[in-house]
């Protein structure tokens, strides 16, 4: 759409820039918003934490993703205005407007390195300071320029080499040690993503890989104790994350995705793209049973008039088309597993979700190659999602709501204490520096 129409556009979106003039605030009343950002669908889920620490749903928008293709923006434009409808929607139904967005981060091939770092602390007792400032060291490890960091994830602390400590805070030591997960993505796609959230007038809070956010929406805490790897099956692309004693320890992405069925289809059958995506989601399936031969499908044809031009075809072709390119993805996930070195650490079990993951037989193929049991992960723990989002397809967007709470209410490096409340000022800059060093 060329700018001079967007600027024409009258959806609530678009007239709230007339009037504000302001930075957008910070979200009222334990407001939480995540947006995923995916190349066949846009999520918004607006929800608010309830007095037993359980997540309700106000809020729910999706929309047709355009402008987004494998994880990365390929028209602004287009994929403004299809955020813009997905935020709208939720904000209508949740009653209320937020500026921020908690956003997945899925493009940019997303990159996991794992730094130890160590630091003195003279024997006395670990404070918040100390925290925050060995973890400054390790992000300081990420020296890429044409990389990004997105996360900066302690794994376990240690001192005086003693590690497997959760929280230092208050112990006494001579060291202190770090192991932290840093997760960088290419700066163009994470720059180009932010620049259309900024157009649809959100600020961003926060920014989660795909995979992670997926995993805390559907794993249990006993699963990402004992090790587990989760599989994102998105449009575009196919995530790995890759969790043991309770943490991300492994993100990955790899070029594949449901679309990719999708546009085989449209190729092998000669048919249209919208009628290629509904023989898979209707009559798709990974493996082949003796009445696939006896099964006709009406494919309409590409050309001039597509309802009359109909061709009837096997469903066991339909089969031999899908299967190929899913064995494809599962190989590939297999192979990043054992070149990394993660495939005994991610444990016995792995989690198939994203909307993908839905197509029929998927999970026996994948026991197949992955020789691992398999369970289809959808979000758990959060209240008033409706039956049409709470499956597979909406995990990412569920996780970046449970993300976007445990840190408001839990983050290692953020000690809420006195000198924190006291603000910005020269008190409150004086009295910081006298707790810490007296």
């Amino acid at each position: 759409m060329p700018r001079d129409a967007m600027t024409r556009d009258t959806t609530p979106r678009a007239r709230r820039k007339e009037h504000r003039a302001t930075p957008p605030r910070r979200q009222r009343d334990g407001l939480v918003a995540a947006l995923d950002v995916g190349s066949t669908k846009i999520a918004c889920l607006i929800a608010k934490e309830e007095e037993d620490g359980h997540l309700r749903v106000l809020g729910i928008g999706h929309h047709r993703s355009r402008g987004m293709r494998a994880g990365q923006v390929a028209n602004m434009d287009d994929l403004e205005l299809a955020v813009r409808a997905a935020v709208d929607a939720a904000e209508q139904m949740a009653g209320e407007r937020i500026g921020q967005v908690v956003i997945n981060v899925s493009g940019g091939q997303p990159h996991s390195t794992r730094v130890d770092v160590e630091m003195s602390i003279a024997g006395h007792e670990v404070r918040g300071s100390d925290v925050r400032r060995i973890q400054a060291f390790g992000r300081e490890q990420h020296t890429a320029l044409d990389r990004e960091l997105v996360h900066c994830l302690p794994i376990s602390y240690a001192i005086d080499g003693a590690d497997g400590v959760l929280d230092p805070r208050g112990m006494f030591g001579q060291t202190l040690g770090v192991s932290i997960h840093l997760v960088s993505a290419a700066v163009g796609p994470l720059r180009n993503l932010a620049t259309v959230i900024e157009r649809c007038h959100l600020d961003i809070e926060d920014r989660v890989v795909s995979p992670y956010a997926s995993g805390l929406a559907c794993l249990s805490e006993d699963e990402k104790a004992m090790g587990v790897t989760v599989i994102d099956m998105g449009g575009g692309i196919t995530s790995i994350a890759v969790f043991n004693e309770g943490h991300v320890i492994h993100t990955a992405t790899l070029p594949i995705g449901g679309q990719h069925v999708t546009n085989d289809i449209m190729q092998g059958l000669t048919t249209p793209l919208a009628a290629a995506e509904r023989l898979k989601t209707v009559h798709g399936s990974c493996l082949s049973s003796p009445s696939d031969n006896r099964e006709l499908l009406r494919v309409p044809q590409v050309g001039d008039d597509e309802e009359a031009n109909v061709h009837e075809v096997p469903r066991s072709m339909l089969i031999q088309i899908i299967r190929p390119r899913l064995e494809e993805t599962f190989e590939l996930a297999r192979a990043h597993l054992d070149a990394s070195g993660l495939r005994k650490i991610g444990g016995r079990q792995v989690i198939l979700t994203g909307g993908a993951s839905q197509l029929q037989g998927i999970r026996d193929l994948a026991e197949i190659i992955l020789d691992r049991p398999i369970r289809q992960g959808r979000p758990q723990r959060i209240r008033g999602l409706a039956d049409s989002v709470s499956g597979p397809a909406f995990s990412t967007c569920a996780g970046l709501l449970r993300y976007a709470l445990r840190h408001q209410v839990e983050t290692p490096e953020s000690d809420t204490t006195a000198e924190d409340l006291a603000g910005a000022g020269p008190l409150g800059r004086f009295a910081r520096w006298w707790k810490e060093n007296f």
